[in-house]
């Protein structure tokens, strides 16, 4: 499914011209990245409140010994049914969110956009409370019809209303006012979350200890099960952004531009909010509301590869896995045995990151 000729090569002339070609640098520095990804992973499969070795027990494997040793078998248990389902979790949640804020920023031009601050993970948040607290009453033949999709499915049509909105509210005559969609991203994140408060006070006391720490955001509860839920459809979601890259190139130059160079904008529209939609929404199911990734990602790279998307959303995906990996070891051992919530290892890199961001563009923003 393409959506144009024209939309690979949008702008690379001129960018060329100005700051010089930087795609030898975007394709170096996603080999750089996936290195990085491969030893975040291996990181955190090493690292944890437990002494379990990831290697001891390759080791031990390969040595035929692993069967008749206990502290072997423990090791097992530890690397394979809780560090490496928490670590795959953490890529495919990395990836989506990242990915998710780069879209976001190219649909509404501005580095501004992200899932968490303009209301799409709160929009998420309240379908996916919804199913926890009403699945076994009102929502009861939702639940049993969808089984364990029912979680990400609830958070997804949550996330895809937020996103609708803020869109129709932020966008007039093809032109994104900023201020209107932070603004606008505030007031539905606020009415999401006072009906979020609604259902957590209708909560039994069970509901309610898990609902507060999944909030904060965490890879705790990763399991197989939830791995098998959530994968398939953020694997599908960030397989479209591919096709939306060079569509988001041309959209830069504005809609009309980008409609007569061919691009089908509606269509890229559709794609691009649905992809984050499905993305967010499975991301909030499984690990709460982990917030600034989408945001402190692109921009980073944007600095250091610029803003072709056909380079920036395989980047970002690769940096989102890693930075995530990297909050969640942070949120495991710098507490060690109890463990922080990894939305507060995020918020307190990301919140100062967001308010840097502002002061740059102070001159051109005013709130």
């Amino acid at each position: 499914m393409s959506l144009g000729p024209a939309a690979g090569v949008i702008g690379t002339r001129n960018a060329t011209a100005v700051h010089g070609d930087r795609a030898s640098r975007a394709r170096f520095a996603i080999l750089l990245l996936a290195i990085l990804l491969v030893a975040t992973v291996l990181f955190s499969l090493a690292s944890g409140a437990s002494n379990a070795s990831a290697l001891a027990l390759v080791r031990g494997w390969l040595l035929a010994t692993s069967s008749a040793d206990p502290i072997s078998i423990r090791d097992g248990i530890i690397v394979y049914d809780i560090r490496l389902p928490r670590v795959i979790m953490g890529v495919l949640i990395g990836a989506a969110l990242a990915v998710s804020g780069a879209v976001l920023q190219g649909l509404f031009r501005n580095p501004l956009a992200d899932p968490g601050l303009v209301g799409v993970s709160a929009g998420s948040s309240l379908g996916a409370v919804s199913v926890i607290v009403l699945g076994a009453s009102t929502l009861a033949p939702l639940t049993e019809m969808f089984g364990t999709f029912a979680l990400p499915l609830a958070a997804f049509v949550g996330g895809l209303v937020t996103t609708l909105v803020l869109y129709r509210v932020a966008t007039r005559q093809g032109r994104t006012s900023v201020a209107t969609m932070l603004l606008a991203g505030i007031a539905i994140a606020a009415l999401a979350m006072a009906l979020t408060g609604i259902l957590i006070f209708m909560a039994d006391d069970r509901q309610l200890r898990d609902l507060t720490f999944w909030q904060l955001g965490s890879l705790a509860g990763a399991t197989w099960q939830k791995i098998g839920a959530v994968a398939p459809i953020i694997v599908v979601a960030l397989a479209t952004t591919p096709f939306v890259a060079g569509g988001l190139n041309a959209l830069a130059l504005g809609e009309a531009t980008a409609g007569h160079l061919g691009i089908p904008v509606q269509r890229l529209k559709y794609i691009a909010i649905l992809s984050v939609s499905a993305a967010v929404g499975a991301s909030v199911s499984v690990s709460g509301g982990i917030g600034f990734v989408g945001i402190v990602v692109p921009h980073l790279l944007r600095l250091l590869i610029g803003p072709d998307n056909r380079y920036l959303l395989p980047a970002s995906a690769l940096l989102g896995a890693s930075m995530l990996l990297l909050a969640d070891a942070v949120s495991r051992t710098i507490v060690a045995p109890a463990e922080l919530p990894i939305g507060i290892v995020t918020a307190t890199v990301g919140a100062p990151f967001f308010l840097w961001i502002l002061l740059r563009r102070r001159g051109i923003l005013d709130l």
